[in-house]
């Protein structure tokens, strides 16, 4: 997707305040599930939302009158009484033990909280309030004693005000603390309780021993995306200092072009997703221009919920309940197959997925040592189309961007996103070093949007 040259502007910052729980919390230890606890999930995740100055929702009025009509002081009043009811995320991360097991010390000390305001109007940022947004940085800024995942704030919020009356809405969330659909639980409950409600529609839910290692680990699957990391011949391929971000839209269009691509029996049982990672994946790879003999991972996160599977996760389950399966395949292989190959192999791990899997990962966690994900020639895309990032509402409309912002090293995530003639599709982050990219740009534009112009 095509962006302006990002805009020079004046930030001003008020100082970072904790914000805690509006009333008295349990001080207590919880014990993180083992899915939580994964290396590669010791992250932190970012999310932005920009929202227009509209007229507020008729039921708002009331309230924001008081705090005339000021996004940060009603965002943040929702946020300590959210933290009522979510209130581990008030309090710090400690390790424990040799296995560097993670636990909750609900203290109650806070999350992180600043307010700024953008001294330019909120429509001159144009396309670069989408990925890869080059203003992450001046609206979510990274205080300093903020950035760990041990000892420190476990959600960042900065509300920065535009001179238009529109603003944005940053959130830092700890990944080891929930996943996607967790932040949307959350995002959910701080929207009714700013809207008037006293309890969130869906309780929070703790439970993490769902997804705790048994009593006796044992690896039992096949977990190609924990292979020891293998000798890579460009290292510097992945040194994120050189590399360059640019996004990509899927719409209708462009997703049947990649479909078309596809073995006629693939076309009907393939899923969108499936053809665009697989497809992407290929695309990577063939911009990356490894030797043949080169493995290639790609790595997607599943979620379990609502899976035919044995566990049973209450509505309300608001830690990681995701694994993240990875197709295998040699770089030459991969590159000179039809699409339907790579295809194949999405199909077939999604496929393969089961609650043994899962109890597997689980396990693999306290016997290996919480390994991170191979950075072998490794793609990693998490979907985020159902998170319903795009629909959080504070009371002034639905954003007209809400969602993870950039791509993080080598994980791209899939965004729910309208285009400039108001055609929904998906946009991708793609991180790739400069050649690379422009080999990539090239591959994509000759294989799905030529054919679509």
């Amino acid at each position: 997707m095509g962006v302006s040259l990002p805009l020079e502007f004046l930030v001003t910052r008020h100082k970072p305040e904790l914000v805690v729980p509006a009333t008295k919390t349990p001080h207590e230890r919880k014990y993180l599930s083992d899915l939580d606890d994964q290396g590669s999930l010791r992250l932190q995740i970012p999310i932005l939302f920009f929202y227009k100055y509209n007229i507020i929702n008729p039921s708002l009025v009331e309230v924001i009158n008081n705090y005339n009509r000021d996004p940060a002081k009603v965002i943040k009043e929702g946020l300590s009484k959210t933290l009522v009811f979510y209130y581990p995320l008030a309090g710090r991360i400690v390790e424990l033990g040799d296995n560097k097991k993670l636990v909750v010390d609900c203290n109650g000390e806070g999350i992180l909280f600043a307010e700024a305001d953008a001294h330019v109007e909120l429509d001159k940022l144009g396309d670069n309030i989408k990925p890869p947004c080059p203003y992450l940085d001046q609206l979510l800024y990274n205080v300093p004693g903020s950035d760990g995942i041990l000892g420190c704030p476990l959600l960042l919020v900065q509300v920065t005000r535009f001179s238009c009356g529109g603003f944005a809405v940053g959130f830092k969330f700890n990944h080891t603390m929930m996943d996607a659909y967790g932040m949307k639980l959350f995002f959910n409950a701080l929207t009714e309780l700013i809207q008037g409600a006293s309890t969130p529609i869906i309780l929070p839910v703790w439970q993490r021993d769902l997804f705790s290692a048994r009593s006796s680990p044992c690896i039992t699957c096949t977990h190609h995306e924990f292979d020891i990391n293998e000798h890579v011949s460009n290292i510097n391929a992945w040194d994120d200092s050189k590399l360059i971000q640019h996004s990509f839209f899927f719409g209708n269009k462009e997703i049947e072009a990649i479909r078309d691509q596809v073995a006629p029996s693939y076309r009907a049982i393939s899923t969108k997703f499936e053809l665009l990672v697989a497809f992407l994946w290929k695309c990577r790879t063939i911009a990356l221009d490894l030797e043949p003999e080169e493995t290639v991972r790609l790595t997607y996160l599943v979620n379990v919920r609502g899976k035919a599977l044995k566990f049973d996760v209450p509505l309300g389950y608001y830690g990681n309940g995701m694994v993240s399966p990875a197709a295998v395949s040699k770089a030459g292989l991969l590159c000179s197959s039809p699409l339907t190959y790579a295809v194949e192999l999405v199909k077939s791990v999604k496929d393969h997925m089961n609650e043994e899997y899962i109890r597997s990962v689980a396990d693999l966690m306290v016997i290996k040592g919480r390994p991170e994900l191979s950075k072998s020639w490794n793609f990693i895309v998490s979907d985020n189309r159902s998170a319903g990032f795009d629909e959080v509402d504070f009371g002034w409309g639905n954003p007209i961007f809400g969602g993870v912002p950039i791509a993080i090293s080598f994980i791209s995530f899939c965004v729910p996103i309208k285009n400039n003639m108001g055609e929904k599709g998906i946009l991708v982050a793609i991180n790739l070093p400069q050649l690379a990219m422009e080999k990539f740009q090239e591959v994509v534009y000759k294989t799905t949007f030529k054919n679509v112009e």
